[in-house]
């Protein structure tokens, strides 16, 4: 396993904080989960839980398991992730492996992610390790905690900040920052970004061709009563949008961070007045070959398509096609409750409270 003598990684959880639009402020990180991985074993370490050497595992596909895999050989513990063989490819599996963590991916027969095979299996490995730990990223509260940070750097570059959007998975990086922010500004919107075939708000499971947002399990980290509207964007607004990020600001980001900056423009044209900051959690380079080449887009049954400009918005919660974005207005209510009234109830929407600002 690579040692590393120093923990190098500050600047990789330090986002470029980017104007996108006179009133739309951009957090685009190289790293973003490394702020809640950090905090988790900070505070674990602290508390006597995380010992020198002890055993990690995570269940996870996505960046967290590559800002674990970096602060776990930079303190000299052990690492075990565990993922879905549809979920992770060769090249990033050989990465975290080259780190010095043991990646476990199981077989995935429906395409959701096998995420209730996935907590199995680390459930089994923890009964065998009297020193493992595990990081809970879906339920630790050091998730979202960890990004008052964040909420601090976006008070600190706009001075007032009336709408928040980001993606949403475990909920930490949104639910986190929002709940900072709102302590500051009470009038705070909060548009939440999943995909189709997530069961974060109500759609049923099925196989989810975006990844880095959404869910196919409801983490205590996700806090509906937190979120005014929730958008569900496909996986072809969220490439198209990633390109346009690239071409028109340079910025060079996954197609998680081009779904949350596709609703946030929209965001900022409909409310001019507005400040909007917009959360963007993943850079290109994992995507290189996939979303941005050319001949793996060709391939995409439907490719290439037109961008939307707008989205549609439902009164009854339901999936959608891949090159459809849609929205639902959530007003700060439960899933319980939405999932018992959403068919027949109409409210008011998010963006006609905000214009009130």
């Amino acid at each position: 396993m690579v040692t590393l003598a120093v923990d190098y990684f500050r600047d990789l959880e330090t986002p470029r904080l980017a104007r996108l639009a006179p009133n739309l402020v951009a957090a685009a990180f190289p790293l973003m989960k490394l702020m809640p991985a950090r905090y988790i074993l900070d505070r674990a370490a602290s508390n006597g839980e995380l010992k020198p050497g002890s055993h990690i595992v995570e269940t996870t596909s996505g960046t967290f398991g590559m800002a674990v895999a970096l602060l776990a050989a930079a303190r000299g513990y052990r690492l075990t992730l565990v993922t879905a063989s549809t979920l992770i490819d060769a090249k990033y599996k050989a990465r975290l492996e080259r780190i010095g963590a043991t990646v476990i991916a199981l077989d995935d027969p429906r395409g959701d992610g096998n995420q209730p095979g996935r907590l199995e299996r680390l459930q089994e490995i923890l009964a065998k390790e009297p020193d493992g730990f595990w990081t809970r990223q879906y339920d630790s509260p050091g998730n979202w905690l960890a990004y008052a940070r964040l909420a601090e750097l976006f008070i600190r570059a706009m001075g007032k900040v009336d709408c928040l959007v980001g993606c949403i998975g475990t909920g930490g990086s949104l639910c986190g920052t929002a709940s900072f922010l709102r302590t500051v500004f009470p009038h705070l919107t909060v548009f939440a970004v999943d995909t189709h075939c997530s069961i974060l708000f109500g759609q049923p499971v099925g196989k989810r061709m975006l990844r880095g947002l959404g869910n196919s399990v409801l983490p205590k980290n996700v806090r509906h009563e937190l979120v005014d509207e929730i958008h569900w964007v496909g996986a072809y607004p969220a490439y198209l949008s990633a390109h346009r990020l690239l071409r028109e600001h340079g910025i060079f980001m996954g197609p998680t961070s081009g779904a949350a900056a596709l609703v946030a423009r929209w965001v900022a044209e409909t409310l001019p007045d507005a400040q909007v900051a917009v959360i963007m959690p993943d850079e290109g380079h994992r995507h290189a070959e996939t979303v941005y080449n050319d001949d793996w887009l060709a391939t995409l049954p439907g490719w290439p398509c037109k961008e939307p400009s707008e989205p549609r918005t439902l009164t009854t919660i339901a999936p959608a096609a891949e090159t459809q974005w849609t929205r639902f207005l959530w007003m700060r209510r439960s899933l319980d409750d939405v999932l018992k009234t959403q068919a027949a109830t109409v409210v008011p929407s998010a963006i006609g409270a905000a214009e009130n600002l």
